[in-house]
């Protein structure tokens, strides 16, 4: 009884990467959908939301039924709280990467984004599957290290979230209200993205640690004035 236990909380685990690697690669296909005017990517983007939705109730049912028959105290109770926890903030990364494809198909046949930002808008749908696949890898590997690095690393999204805003203030913007109210939401869209990585990152440390990744990372930033914090 006990292995099938552990071999039901293993596959919990498994479930969370793949909507982790679904989701990554939702997030890749819409950026390409939004910036080359693809109808067909868009829609399949927007169609494959579904699966996530599936792997996640599939994931939340399993879990609760693990409570309600296991009744698990200590870690194993932190690894199915934490793993409901997790698969929330997947699925809504997954119907973040919906928006973005559903954006597309709102102004096709046209590119929904100005040329001169293209550039940017891909780049931040390049970071944020990096960032839900490094996620994925904290998934897997329980690294308390990778999984504090997520945040340092969605400062990178943040610094382009305030370039396009830099883009929609500038005096020179000719591109209309509506296109700016499409970038605003893009922008949007790419760094809450982003934070769910963090998100589940976050939890990941919890999950191993017992402490929220908050509180250890304020523990290691050094004391001013004390030689060698």
């Amino acid at each position: 009884m006990r292995d099938a236990y552990h071999e039901e909380l293993d596959s919990i685990g498994d479930g969370l990467v793949e909507m982790a690697r679904l989701v990554g690669s939702a997030i890749g296909r819409a950026t390409t959908a939004i910036l080359d005017a693809d109808l067909k990517l868009a829609e399949s983007v927007i169609e494959a939301d579904q699966k996530v939705d599936e792997l996640q109730h599939d994931l939340e049912a399993r879990a609760i039924a693990l409570l309600a028959r296991q009744q698990p105290v200590a870690t194993d109770l932190r690894i199915v709280v934490t793993s409901l926890r997790m698969s929330a903030d997947l699925e809504r990364s997954g119907d973040l990467a919906q928006h973005v494809a559903k954006l597309a198909r709102l102004r096709y046949p046209e590119r929904g984004v100005p040329r001169d930002l293209h550039a940017t808008i891909l780049e931040m749908g390049q970071l944020a599957q990096r960032l839900m696949a490094k996620a994925a890898e904290v998934i897997i590997t329980k690294d308390v290290d990778l999984a504090l690095q997520l945040e340092q690393d969605d400062d990178a999204m943040d610094l382009l979230h305030r370039t396009l805003f830099q883009h929609l203030m500038d005096d020179r913007w000719k591109h209309g209200i509506e296109t700016a109210v499409d970038v605003t939401l893009l922008g949007r869209y790419y760094e809450r993205f982003a934070d769910h990585a963090v998100s589940v990152a976050k939890r990941v440390v919890y999950l191993v640690t017992g402490e929220h990744a908050d509180e250890i990372q304020s523990d290691l930033q050094p004391v001013p004035g004390v030689e060698g914090a």
